[in-house]
């Protein structure tokens, strides 16, 4: 039985100085990677003490964690030399921006480059959030109502005026003509994995992008849900392009791997994991039963002391349970492949280990031009 071909994209945090957004993007066109997406945020997931103290190199000249640019004007800064990558966000949400300027962006972008732009968008995470005085209520009810005016102004089957009445948004005659160019129409791609947002996904999404923890056998069941609500929506499920985001620890040999899955920075990104995936590791997790991981997570709000604490605890085997992917670019390709017998045909690895020393970011350049190539067939 042949092996499903999957392609793969990389996401970056755009995070100043913009010289070293652009030679990545280089180097995602070097390696023939499908696309670069850039992340949307105000503040970075790392407290300032973690990141001064272990990964300040990778901030180039800001030593500043939350230091973030806007992702559509950097995605405008980039289109010239985007080639023939696709750009995109991974991802925006319905609560800073509305809808129609989230639409009104991409149309523009796919103005801008050779093919089809990537919106990705989600409920949102209360670290964008909350501080900023933003309700972060009624989150998927809020993003069902924006994936339908998103919707009716990408489809373009509506000429003239639109009209829309939504408890959180609301459209009376509104002007918008703005098409894509024949061919780059922008896709949607809606990451979530609770049951609502599986649904969503199947009712309006173009792809399905959910990120981080998820087992082989917990995404198949998932895309299940995505493609019968599809299915019941009138769709065609296979138009629907099942993607993941994983945490990527890749590594030369799987001695140097292991060893990375013992610094502190990777024993932070565990505390981002789901209280759910703690169960399943058989432990507790430091932020509370109901913690949802990097949805509820908002950096600043914990005590250095109270970040030490919780880090302590992140138990090593969380790595093998909870779908964080790591070894030797060999030994990653084996575990990606794993999701693509469950159904995955695109993936934007999040490499974790880039963070962890200026060689290890090389190396994790170059194992992403391994994955990728054997990936592809």
């Amino acid at each position: 039985m042949a092996q499903p071909k999957i392609r793969m994209g990389i996401a970056a945090p755009p995070m100043p100085p913009m010289s070293n957004i652009r030679q990545l993007l280089w180097a995602t066109r070097l390696l023939r990677l499908d696309s670069f997406l850039v992340w949307d945020h105000l503040q970075g997931l790392f407290p300032r003490f973690l990141w001064r103290k272990d990964v300040t190199w990778t901030a180039g000249q800001s030593p500043e964690s939350h230091a973030f640019f806007d992702y559509q004007t950097v995605l405008g800064a980039l289109a010239r030399q985007a080639g023939a990558v696709r750009l995109g966000v991974a991802v925006t949400e319905p609560v800073r921006r509305q809808p129609v300027v989230i639409a009104q962006a991409m149309l523009t972008l796919a103005h801008l480059t050779k093919r089809a732009p990537i919106l990705g968008i989600g409920a949102g995470e209360r670290e964008n959030i909350e501080p900023y005085g933003l309700d972060f209520s009624q989150p998927v009810g809020r993003l069902e109502e924006a994936l339908q005016v998103v919707r009716l102004c990408l489809d373009g089957q509506t000429h003239g005026p639109l009209n829309f009445e939504g408890r959180h948004f609301r459209l009376e005659n509104a002007e918008m003509g703005l098409r894509a160019p024949k061919g780059r129409q922008p896709t949607i791609w809606v990451g979530g994995l609770g049951p609502r947002m599986l649904r969503l996904t199947g009712r309006y999404g173009d792809g399905w992008f959910p990120l981080g923890t998820l087992t082989p056998e917990q995404y198949g069941r998932k895309l299940a849900v995505v493609l019968e609500a599809a299915r019941e929506a009138g769709r065609d499920p296979t138009a629907i392009l099942p993607a993941l985001q994983p945490y990527l620890i890749v590594a030369p040999t799987e001695r140097e791997a292991r060893a990375m899955l013992d610094t502190k920075i990777v024993r932070f990104m565990g505390l981002l994991a789901p209280a759910e995936a703690w169960r399943a590791a058989g432990r507790a997790h430091p932020f509370g039963e109901g913690f949802r991981g990097i949805v509820d997570f908002v950096p600043e709000r914990h005590s250095r002391d109270e970040i030490e604490a919780a880090i302590a605890r992140v138990p090593l085997e969380l790595a093998d349970t909870s779908g964080l992917l790591w070894g030797t670019p060999q030994q990653v390709t084996a575990k990606l492949r794993q999701y693509g017998d469950a159904g995955m045909r695109y993936v934007v690895p999040q490499p974790v280990s880039a963070m962890i020393s200026r060689r290890a970011a090389f190396d994790s350049l170059r194992a992403l031009r391994t994955i990728a190539h054997a990936l592809a067939g």
